[in-house]
This record gives structure tokens, C-alpha cells and sequence, in this order.
């Protein structure tokens, strides 16, 4: 994946993309592809980030092992098995019903599941019953910051998410320090649009 070359340095997320079978969340037929650096689709109109991007994230959100993780739009379950291990709970939101089904079967199949739950829902709103939340991670654009999110986010804590209209996207890290954001954009990105929102598409 040549993740190393692209700029990670980050050992633990290194060993993390090292050590989830990439081709055991992929359909049958993309297996060929699945580390190649470039998104796969997986179903329902949705695809799994290029590694290179899973791992940026995971790497953004500084995480020690101790945390407790949102991921909004857990998609296939891959990244949600990287962020399992790396942290000490992930709790994975999806809007899609079958796509969370599909989650928890690739987890659970693989042996991931110890510590990540796979959740339905709107994760535009995220999940209150466990925030605050050290670190969130989105896995699709929004047009701007969903407000339930920031609220959601411990302090200090990490956001990062994808921002902007159509494909013109920043990917975005956000820390919350004493009451306070500060926000830089990483790379320009492309991701599926963050669907949901109380019937906002």
C-alpha cells in the first residue's frame, strides 16, 4: 500500500492497515483490487475509502488506545476495524440498514468485533448515549459541520471530515481545546455525500 511513502508515520496506525485483512471487507469480485490505492465500491451506492485515506484519518486523530471513537459511515466495517485497533471502543453509525448489516458480519466474521458496535442511524446527529467522544471520524462529505458533532466532541477532542459541495473537498481535522475550534484542512478529498440530516440530502 505504500502507506509510508505517501507520509504516515504513525507506527501504531501502520501496524493497524497491517494487520486488517482489507480483502475480507471488499465484495468477491473487487478482491483483486483491494489494496489498491483508489476507493472500492461495496454496495448501496457506497464505497470504502483508498487506504491511503483510512489511514490519514486514523493518523489525524492522534488516538493513544484509550479513547472512545464515533465513526459516521461505517460502510463495509473496514475502517471501524482500524480504528478498533486503535482505540479502546468504536461505536460505528449507518444509515443504511443492510450496509450496517453487512458491517457486522464483516467484523464479526473477521474477529473485530470485540470492541466495536455497528449501530443504525442518522450519524448527522451522532450518537449522545456515549458522548462526549474523544476523537469522531466521518466517512463522507458534508456541506458544513454538523453542529450535533462539534457539541458531541470532548474537549480536547478530535473531528475530522470531509467538507464541501459536490467533489470540491477538504479533508478536515478539528480540535477542541478549552472551548475552542481549531480547524485545518489536510488534503483536498473526495467522498460520498453525508446523507441523512433529518431528511436533509
Amino acid at each position: 500500500m505504500q502507506l509510508r511513502r505517501r507520509g504516515i508515520r504513525d507506527e501504531r496506525v501502520l501496524a493497524a492497515m497491517n494487520g486488517v485483512p482489507r480483502e475480507e471487507f471488499v465484495p468477491a469480485e473487487s478482491r483483486v483490487v483491494a489494496y489498491a490505492d483508489a476507493p472500492t465500491h461495496v454496495g448501496y451506492g457506497q464505497t470504502i475509502s483508498q487506504p491511503y485515506m483510512t489511514a490519514l484519518m486514523a493518523e489525524l486523530l492522534r488516538l493513544t488506545g484509550t479513547e472512545t471513537v464515533l465513526e459516521v459511515g461505517a460502510g463495509c466495517g473496514y475502517a471501524s476495524a482500524v480504528l478498533g485497533q486503535l482505540a479502546a471502543r468504536v461505536l460505528a453509525m449507518e444509515l443504511i440498514p443492510a450496509l450496517a448489516q453487512l458491517a457486522r458480519e464483516n467484523l464479526r466474521r473477521t474477529g473485530r468485533d470485540g470492541n466495536i458496535t455497528v449501530v443504525d442511524g442518522d450519524g448527522w446527529f451522532g450518537y449522545p448515549p456515549l458522548a462526549p467522544y474523544r476523537a469522531i471520524s466521518v466517512a463522507a462529505a458534508a456541506p458544513e459541520i454538523p453542529a450535533a458533532l462539534l457539541e458531541q466532541l470532548d474537549d480536547p477532542g478530535c473531528l475530522v471530515i470531509p467538507v464541501g459541495p459536490g467533489e470540491d473537498q477538504e479533508l478536515r481535522s478539528l480540535w477542541k481545546r478549552a472551548g475552542r475550534i481549531d480547524s485545518r484542512v489536510a488534503t483536498l478529498c473526495r467522498f460520498v455525500p453525508l446523507r441523512g440530516g433529518g431528511g436533509r440530502e
